[in-house]
């Protein structure tokens, strides 16, 4: 494994209802970042179509047509826009951690992929819960896939938004030793005080995990805010928040972090940094105490169905006989 890598946060416009632009622009994005070298790219939360901004400024009784466009857009995984960007990542030799509206049936779920450089999808994780207005738009993912994933590049873990504000979240990825996380944030709400919300809550991972924290979030142009609400007055609520950056296990800036505007943050990351960080301060190692305190997690898929043979098949019927015979 090399002593250092090159990763880049993406901080992209989409367009706004249209899977097929939104998809050109990461595609766009991947080649420019392989041309500078880099080995790891990571995109917006939910960038395929695009986040929900409509949920933000839209009463749930009137957002049912917003919603459906989204159904209408969003990615199903497998599918052929992940084929495609795949197909790219394995051309460019580059890791990709993509953010999808995710269609599964008749349900929404925002979803985080890991595509390696062979262009092979190695994690799946679906957000564990949907932040305020986002429970109208998303189902609820489940623990299968709070798992950080050995690459040829180090061990990548991910979380999306205010998933950073769930300790227990964050310290499931820290104890399976992540070394490089991926943060994705939906970027152009709120206002400056979630830009320095976003800065705080990152750079204390880096610090708490000892581990390289990579944060892309999407831009808004002001042109964009008259199409998901007429209503002129709440356009304001698109204006900044947004906190593209490479932060390192000293909670320092590598790269960015980027206020307004489109770009990468491109940054080389230097693996001996982990270690100068955990040796003095490794909360999953020396300066833990399981013996106090730790972490129960299930990561059990949550399906709806489960097989059940019977006690004749399950047992057989030779003990089947035995157990009626003693029962």
């Amino acid at each position: 494994m090399a002593a250092t890598i090159t990763v880049a946060a993406a901080q992209i416009r989409p367009v706004l209802f249209s899977l097929e632009g939104s998809v050109e622009r990461v595609l766009a994005a991947m080649a420019e970042a392989a041309a500078s070298g880099v080995e790891l790219i990571v995109f917006p939360e939910t960038f395929l179509p695009y986040y929900p901004y409509f949920s933000f400024v839209e009463p749930a009784v009137s957002m049912g047509q917003s919603h459906l466009k989204l159904y209408e857009q969003a990615v199903v995984v497998p599918g052929p826009e992940i084929e495609r960007i795949a197909a790219a990542a394995r051309r460019h030799r580059l890791h990709v951690l993509l953010g999808v509206n995710e269609r599964d049936g008749g349900s929404l779920y925002n979803t985080q992929l890991l595509i390696d450089g062979d262009g092979e999808l190695v994690l799946k994780r679906r957000k564990i819960t949907p932040t305020y207005h986002e429970r109208m738009v998303w189902g609820q993912g489940d623990g299968s896939g709070l798992k950080v994933v050995p690459t040829t590049l180090g061990r990548i873990g991910a979380l999306a938004c205010w998933e950073h504000y769930n300790p227990l979240a964050r310290f499931s990825l820290m104890a399976q030793g992540e070394e490089i996380h991926c943060a994705q944030f939906p970027g152009s709400l709120v206002g400056q005080i979630f830009s320095e919300q976003t800065a705080v809550t990152l750079r204390h991972h880096a610090l708490e995990a000892g581990c390289f924290v990579i944060s892309s979030t999407a831009w808004l142009d002001p042109a964009d805010h008259a199409t998901i609400t007429a209503d002129t007055s709440l356009h304001k609520a698109f204006q900044g928040g947004c906190h593209t950056a490479v932060i390192s296990p000293e909670g320092r800036y590598l790269a960015g972090p980027l206020p307004e505007g489109e770009g990468l943050a491109i940054a080389e990351l230097d693996r001996s940094l982990i270690t100068k960080r955990k040796r003095m301060m490794d909360s999953v190692g020396h300066y833990s105490r399981p013996d106090l305190l730790s972490l129960k997690i299930n990561r059990t898929p949550q399906v709806h169905q489960q097989e059940w043979a019977g006690p004749s098949e399950a047992l057989g019927a030779s003990d089947v006989l035995e157990e009626t015979n003693h029962g």
